[in-house]
């Protein structure tokens, strides 16, 4: 196992101007090949940790004082086999972890080369995965379950949204994208096109739309278009940890290969996008542009 420090690569607030393989990974995950991984260890400590470990040291109702979890996720590697590879359901993950503020590792799985302890650890699964205090975890969406429920108040940061409503915001968005980016013919082209627009102008609307803790119920003046930074208030929740990574990936691979970019007009979307860019837990979290890319370069083939 080879360690390196994780990339950190700023990604400033963009102005006006992705995933197949994960949509198939969210079916199941068939176990890869033979291994090699990068261990990005205890990266926290540049950012925080040793605000984590103060308070960590402190009594809180929810464990021995002083003591730290052993967690270490496993994400899926890029195409040099080391780097973050493109898949935002690791990133989901990766961000969950970050804004929690616990100490833990990240490492990085070749799934080419993926090594014989990492089959024997979780066989037939391909990241993301995760250990916890020796315990191993691989389904997504109760990993999330458990991570908010293990790394509760008032030791951590509580994720989950105060707005039912907020969960579902944007859900349709990446299944438009698939579909308008595996279309080849350019006579349906501008069909999948608009249906894609349809679902963001839809995730726009709501991003516009006051939260009822916008509005003052005492105040004359009535709050139009909601200021909030993210889908659930001014800071970032489970949702948008789940929204967030596949919102970038229609960004990037969309004006790639099909030279759409998100209209300059959806004025709640750009805030939303430009907050988020604005966020280590989210741009450090982010795979290099360029392997997002290279992960839809047989998806998103030529029109006819």
């Amino acid at each position: 196992m080879e360690e390196a420090e994780g990339e950190r690569r700023g990604r400033g607030p963009q102005g006006p101007g992705e995933e197949l393989a994960a949509e198939d990974e969210e079916q199941g995950r068939p176990d890869g090949g033979a291994g090699a991984e990068a261990e990005l260890s205890d990266h926290l400590r540049e950012e925080g940790a040793e605000d984590t470990a103060r308070e960590d040291g402190e009594a809180s109702g929810r464990g021995t004082p002083g003591q730290q979890h052993d967690i270490t996720l496993f994400v899926k590697a890029g195409s040099d086999g080391e780097s973050i590879g493109n898949c935002p359901f690791s990133q989901r993950l990766f961000m969950i972890l970050w804004l929690k503020g616990v100490i833990f590792n990240v490492t990085t799985v070749d799934l080419k080369r993926k090594p014989a302890d990492l089959q024997n650890l979780a066989p037939g699964t391909n990241p993301p995965f995760m250990t916890f205090d020796g315990e191993v975890k691989t389904d997504v969406n109760k990993m999330e379950e458990f991570l908010e429920e293990k790394l509760a108040p008032p030791r951590y940061p509580k994720l989950g949204t105060q707005h039912p409503e907020s969960n579902f915001a944007g859900n349709d968005v990446f299944a438009k994208f698939s579909a308008f980016i595996k279309n080849t013919k350019k006579d349906t082209n501008e069909i999948y096109e608009k249906n894609l627009l349809k679902a963001l102008k839809k995730l726009d609307n709501y991003l516009n739309s006051p939260l009822p803790d916008e509005i003052d119920a005492y105040s004359a003046e009535e709050v139009a278009v909601s200021g909030r930074k993210f889908l659930d208030g001014d800071e970032l929740t489970l949702a948008d940890c789940n929204l967030l990574p596949k919102l970038h990936i229609v960004k990037i691979v969309a004006k790639r290969y099909r030279d759409f970019d998100f209209p300059a007009e959806m004025t709640g979307l750009w805030r939303y996008l430009n907050n988020a860019y604005a966020r280590d837990e989210f741009t450090n979290t982010c795979p290099a542009d360029q392997e997002i890319e290279h992960a839809y370069s047989d998806v998103a083939k030529r029109m006819k």
